[in-house]
């Protein structure tokens, strides 16, 4: 029998690794931002078209290459980071194995431009599938300009398993923000499609952020700061009532790494116990300088998992220091936007004189006892009160006229209960339906009564209702009396842009404005009134988002999912006898009333036999 076991050509070799390595166009952002920086760049510009799949640009005023290492760069475990084994445990750099260029010349045309700053000429390479088509002299500026086109070009099963245009561009945005918030230092850019998305010059930490997700930010940060012989710890964590239903907004960097690791994320979560509402998460960036010795960042084909050799310890540090910063929030709720760390302005307390007493108003001429005689005689006449005094008895002498204040209270009393209690023509024909605690529905039956819950009832009527206008395209809105604008992040932009033709079916009226910005002129008119049109288009981004980490749901079930919780009552909410007949009746009409969104029970039947039964009957 002949040798079956042959090595894998190049090619092969090369298109395997890019599986790990580029699974989509974020990931090729990735390496090439990395490159960048290490490089020691201080203005790096990222360029894409068509989401990443005609055009991933990086241009980086860094080191440069030579002619040769120009070349070499694209061969397979080629590397100027390490030169023996025991490099793996000092590595302070973003790449190190050599893999990122030569994975992603096989699955991509490649042109790279590069010179250093010590040189008048550069090189210009070109790569098509592993092949260099040229390499030659060219009159470049120094630093490096690479362009990745037609990514995944010879690979098609894998270019049709990309997601859609927006969905591909929020993982290039959430890449782009990654490494922008771990070097604030450097100035970065991001144009897609001609139009510039972020211009970050070179600032603090507090800055990036607030640039990155908004100005409304700057109020909701408190700082972290702590040393200690294991770990340095810095960054902030936001203020528990902003937390929000998704994850999003969470970065640990370890030596200006991007890691994923849920242990920390654990301890973040534990220092907010008991101050963080049910289901929310917070924001947090935090840094931790560690000796590169002391972990071991080659464990994982993306590098975004670490091994610590002391997790505990570290554990303790990021949770005691969080939970110290909380507390210390608490004393001091206002942070400057230009104060980076620590808790350096504290409150300093008034002065004596700027302090103004309280003042309490009175009548110097009242008096609660009075003689018989001196009802009315008797009122002050600069403030219209009775002035009171005591009769030989001991006992009120006016007792006859409080009684006749109290009573004439009691009947206007009365006369505004009256007025609240419905007519006998406002009541709905059927008497036999209640409302329990403001929280559940009674109706009587044949066989008994049965138990609603009003909330998940009216979320399962709203939620078909949104189904069938998604299909029909006939969503009916309610047009804004005065339009608003809402500025997003621009992941959460790109989101309302995919969703855009589902959302404005469901009867909301939006268009974008400017960067980052949406005009919203309508919402629908199943929606409750006098509810701000930017809040529910918020709440609605905010559930979408959640339903879309934890369920697997199409598109369109997802959003009308979302607006159904967000629209629908709440517990707790009171309920005229019409409202409630007409909550049953909508109820039963529905395809599926029994269940609710959750997949809990809506309604709930008590048999006369059951009620028999815990009589003893």
């Amino acid at each position: 029998m002949s040798d079956i076991i042959q090595l894998l050509p190049d090619a092969v070799a090369n298109q395997i690794a890019a599986g790990e390595v580029v699974q989509r166009p974020a990931s090729a952002v990735k390496e090439l931002m990395e490159n960048a920086i290490d490089a020691g760049a201080d203005k790096i510009q990222l360029i894409v078209r068509d989401a990443g799949k005609s055009l991933i640009q990086v241009i980086d005023n860094g080191c440069g290459m030579s002619v040769t290492d120009a070349r070499m760069c694209f061969e397979r475990h080629a590397t100027s980071k390490l030169r023996k084994a025991d490099d793996l445990f000092a590595i302070r750099t973003m790449g190190f194995r050599g893999e990122a260029m030569a994975s992603i010349a096989a699955i991509a045309h490649v042109e790279m431009k590069t010179r250093r700053h010590e040189d008048e000429l550069g090189t210009c390479i070109v790569i098509e599938g592993t092949q260099v088509v040229s390499q030659e002299p060219v009159a470049t500026a120094a630093g490096t300009s690479i362009a990745i086109k037609n990514l995944f070009f010879n690979t098609p099963a894998r270019r049709n398993f990309l997601k859609s245009n927006p969905s591909e561009m929020r993982h290039i945005i959430d890449e782009f923000q990654r490494q922008s918030l771990a070097h604030p230092d450097i100035f970065f850019t991001m144009h897609s499609d001609g139009n510039e998305l972020f211009h970050l010059p070179a600032e603090g930490l507090k800055q990036r952020i607030v640039h990155l997700f908004g100005n409304n930010y700057n109020q909701r940060l408190v700082p972290v700061e702590e040393e200690t012989t294991i770990i340095n710890l810095r960054g902030f964590v936001g203020k528990p009532e902003y937390a929000k239903k998704t994850r999003g907004e969470q970065y640990f960097f370890v030596n200006s790494r991007f890691i994923k690791d849920p242990y920390l994320n654990h301890a973040v979560m534990n220092a907010y116990d008991e101050i963080l509402p049910a289901d929310t998460f917070p924001l947090y960036v935090l840094f931790i300088e560690i000796d590169p010795a002391q972990i071991d960042v080659n464990v994982h084909p993306t590098k975004t998992e670490i091994k610590y050799q002391d997790e505990r310890s570290i554990y303790a540090i990021v949770r005691s220091a969080v939970k110290r910063s909380l507390g210390r929030y608490n004393i001091t709720p206002s942070l400057d936007f230009e104060q980076e760390t620590g808790f350096s302005q504290m409150i300093t307390p008034k002065k004596m004189e700027d302090i103004v007493p309280p003042a309490v108003s009175f009548n110097p001429q009242f008096n609660p006892f009075q003689t018989d005689k001196e009802t009315e005689s008797d009122k002050s006449p600069s403030t219209g009160k009775y002035n009171y005094r005591p009769s030989s008895s001991g006992m009120p002498g006016n007792w006859d006229t409080l009684y006749q204040i109290t009573q004439k209270e009691k009947e206007e009393q009365l006369n505004l209960h009256q007025e609240e209690m419905p007519s006998d023509s406002n009541m709905v024909k059927n008497q036999a339906i209640f409302q329990l605690h403001n929280q559940f529905i009674l109706s009587q039956i044949r066989s008994g009564f049965i138990l609603i819950d009003q909330q998940a009832a009216h979320e399962r009527i709203l939620f078909e209702r949104f189904l069938q206008q998604l299909e029909s395209r006939q969503g009916a809105s309610q047009q804004s009396l005065f339009p608003q604008t809402i500025s997003l992040q621009a992941a959460d932009f790109e989101l309302i842009k995919d969703l855009l033709p589902d959302i404005q079916s469901l009867g909301f009226q939006i268009r974008e404005f400017g960067r980052h910005t949406f005009v919203v002129e309508g919402i629908p008119a199943d929606l409750s009134s006098g509810i701000s049109e930017a809040q529910v288009l918020e709440q609605l981004l905010e559930a979408y988002k959640n339903n879309q980490s934890e369920l697997k749901i199409d598109k369109r079930e997802n959003l009308a999912r979302s607006l159904a919780r967000n629209a629908a009552i709440k517990s707790g909410t009171y309920l005229s006898p019409e409202e409630m007949s007409d909550l049953v009746d909508k109820l039963f009409a529905c395809t599926s009333p029994n269940i609710s969104l959750s997949g809990k029970p809506i309604i709930v039947t008590f048999t006369m036999k059951d009620l028999l039964e815990k009589f003893e009957r």
